[in-house]
């Protein structure tokens, strides 16, 4: 056996830890609550999304936890050159996979934080305008039918309808700019 197919052994193992090191990030994502709030416009991208995440996870739980040991015995009998087995062996066990650092957890918590706080916001200025709107729709159940109002009724009730004639004493008692 050459030197390279001991190598490229060594590198897919290397490559099978790397796999291996990212099983222990996966985490679990609830597609039925995810797919509630992707619009209907964006439901494929999100199907495709699906998709791949799912082939994803389903090539990482085919492989096994541990890789398998490697023999390095049977290598150090095909391998002619001497010592080249025992070099790879001592660089393969001093090979530590480092586990990934989360940068990313702090930065998307903080923007949730911020969006909620807008969120609430938002929703408290809605209940305002909800009280206001209210009030306005409690004086209009409350006034005068438009069939039974006078323009006397009308000018008390919406004062911003009614004509300044002195102010502008032609027709149509406006300024021309806000016409």
């Amino acid at each position: 056996m050459s030197s390279l197919s001991v190598r490229s052994r060594i590198r897919k193992a290397h490559t099978f830890l790397n796999m291996a090191g990212r099983r222990a990030a996966l985490k679990a994502i609830d597609w039925a609550a995810f797919a509630e709030r992707v619009p209907p416009n964006q439901r494929t991208m999100f199907n495709n999304l699906k998709t791949r995440s799912d082939a994803i996870a389903a090539k990482l739980t085919s492989l096994p936890e541990k890789p398998p040991a490697i023999d390095w015995s049977y290598y150090r009998s095909v391998v002619a050159k001497a010592g080249m087995v025992d070099e790879f062996e001592k660089k393969f066990g001093a090979l530590k996979v480092p586990e990934p650092v989360d940068t990313q957890t702090t930065v998307i918590n903080g923007q949730e934080e911020e969006a909620n706080k807008t969120a609430s916001a938002y929703v408290e200025a809605s209940k305002a305008r909800i009280a206001q709107y209210e009030k306005e729709l409690e004086k209009f159940k409350n006034m005068i039918p438009f069939d039974q109002m006078t323009i006397e009724d009308l000018n008390d009730t919406f004062p911003e309808t009614k004509l300044d004639k002195e102010k502008h004493p032609y027709w149509p008692h406006k300024p021309i700019a806000d016409l």
